[in-house]
């Protein structure tokens, strides 16, 4: 069965400021972003990618730009069951309000419990993305073989779901897992279970290094801005 490129987009004008964008529209790549996209053409230059699948959100879009323009040949699709999850009530508000609400504990540390207010469960987020990727494989497989090379990208909480769902790792768990802006993740599916063989590489350590503030150990909703 294929390999799955997972592409977590650019960082956005959302994440530089903090706010939770969900499917709050015209939300773009920031210079920093940008940058980050450029650099993905050359990141993949020795893998021969068959497919590009995209979410249909704009950040996403313009992070798939760069190599799609460097590889002309390939096409790209989007599939909304790959988009950011839909926090409902919570999108466009900052990060920082959203830390007081009581919901934010459930969603730290007991994810399967989540309902946002006026949008999805995170059980629902998890479903239809491992739904799109199962049905990309065997699409991928049946077009380009069963060695094939394919590309999503998509969001913060969408990829650590799936990476979830290919470790056999509960939902729950699921905040233990890190992705940052523009990172690959890479997921290689065979018939009798897939194997994790990149997690969340971005080809740069800075964000190992310590910080002035230390993190108090919650996991980013969304996914983060990624190194300063």
């Amino acid at each position: 069965m294929p390999t799955l490129i997972l592409v977590r987009h650019g960082r956005s004008t959302a994440n530089t400021d903090g706010v939770l964008a969900g499917w709050t529209p015209g939300v773009a790549l920031d210079e920093r972003g940008t940058a980050q996209a450029a650099a993905l053409p050359g990141r993949l230059a020795g893998l021969p990618i068959s497919e590009v699948v995209t979410s249909p959100l704009q950040r996403c879009q313009e992070t798939m730009r760069p190599l799609l323009e460097a590889r002309p040949g390939l096409s790209p699709h989007t599939d909304d069951r790959i988009g950011e999850c839909h926090y409902g009530d919570w999108s466009g508000r900052k990060l920082a309000e959203l830390a007081d609400e009581p919901l934010m504990q459930v969603v730290q540390s007991h994810p399967t419990a989540v309902q946002f207010p006026g949008g999805e469960s995170m059980r629902e987020m998890q479903h239809r993305a491992a739904e799109a990727v199962r049905e990309w494989n065997a699409r991928v497989e049946r077009d380009h073989g069963a060695d094939a090379v394919y590309v999503m990208c998509s969001h913060g909480d969408i990829i650590k779901s799936l990476v979830a769902d290919a470790l056999g790792l509960h939902l729950d768990l699921f905040q233990r897992i890190s992705v940052e802006p523009c990172s690959i993740t890479a997921i290689r599916y065979t018939r009798l279970r897939p194997f994790l063989v990149r997690l969340g590489d971005t080809g740069d350590f800075a964000s190992l290094a310590p910080r002035e503030e230390p993190p108090n150990g919650d996991a980013a909703v969304g996914g983060g801005a990624g190194a300063p």
